[in-house]
């Protein structure tokens, strides 16, 4: 193998560590709940709708990077994050936390040109409230961790709603609270799964103190304050008809979903039916939205 060769090899492994340090796969849906709000509050040019784009996902990426960074130490012991570029050995732990630290920035930048200081703002507090509040202080300590934490997966749609109004309303309200109590029926369906990683990195999430059977009725309870919140929209006329059958649509097929899971014997094919149902849930719910605002107008 040639030098050129061995170079070129390098370079394409940085770049999928890299990447991989983003986590694109879940910034996909971040990215989805960031950029429907957009169209749901006016008419974004394109330009505008870009740059929230990229700047969304430099500021996520770089928050999951800092996360891989602060999470070192236990990643080794899960086997779903022992692969990652800092226990692999493949990246230096300073490497990863200088490359959270250059996206954020770079994103908080950005949004504030393209778009405006509020909205910078917003995905920048996301960014600390990640980091800070849920990875360094409420995922070793509580297992109401994915609970309040859960707020920072709940910016995203503050941040689209402030690009095109820079201003947060009562609507904006609502979706981030959609968000938030979306959250844990769908991260303790992944939290049942993995709980014996969780366990071996001792990180006190719900199944491992609570028990399965509590968690799973917390899934429950959350999914029914869940329901209303998503047919509020249409009770004060933000959205119409089309909006309303759809959110319904959605809310029966998960509830039935959480609602096998809280009764079966043998729930692991349930419980990874139910998380992945509940990407698709949530997408969908905010595509609606989009759907029956450019039908409305």
């Amino acid at each position: 193998m040639t030098d050129i060769a061995v170079a070129e090899s390098r370079t394409r492994s940085l770049t999928r560590d890299l990447v991989a340090l983003t986590k694109p796969r879940i910034i996909s849906l971040l990215l989805v709940t960031t950029i429907a709000p957009m169209f749901v509050a006016g008419t974004p040019s394109w330009t505008l709708v870009l740059g929230v784009f990229v700047g969304g996902y430099l500021m996520a990426g770089g928050a999951n990077a800092v996360n891989m960074y602060l999470d070192r130490d236990i990643d080794d012991r899960m086997s779903r994050t022992r692969l990652r570029p800092i226990p692999s050995g493949r990246m230096h732990p300073r490497e990863v936390l200088a490359f959270g630290v250059l996206l954020s920035t770079a994103a908080t930048w950005l949004l504030a040109q393209v778009a405006n200081v509020l909205t910078a703002t917003l995905a920048l507090a996301g960014f600390y409230f990640y980091v800070f509040v849920y990875t360094r202080w409420l995922k070793r300590s509580t297992p109401q961790n994915i609970v309040i934490g859960g707020a920072a997966g709940a910016f995203p749609p503050l941040v689209g709603w402030a690009a095109v109004t820079n201003r947060i309303d009562l609507f904006a309200v609502y979706l981030f609270l959609i968000i938030f109590y979306w959250t844990p029926p769908h991260f303790w369906a992944l939290a049942l799964l993995k709980q014996k990683d969780y366990g071996k990195a001792g990180v006190p999430m719900a199944p491992l103190v609570w028990g399965e059977r509590e968690t799973k009725h917390q899934m429950f309870w959350y999914t029914l304050i869940l329901i209303p919140l998503t047919l509020l929209p249409y009770t004060f006329g933000a959205l119409g008809l089309v909006y309303l059958v759809s959110a319904v649509a959605l809310n029966v097929k998960f509830l039935i979903e959480v609602v096998r899971v809280a009764r079966a014997a043998e729930w692991t094919k349930l419980a990874w039916h139910l998380y992945k149902f509940s990407l698709v849930y949530l997408a969908l719910l905010f595509a609606a939205m989009v759907v029956d605002r450019v039908l409305l107008t």
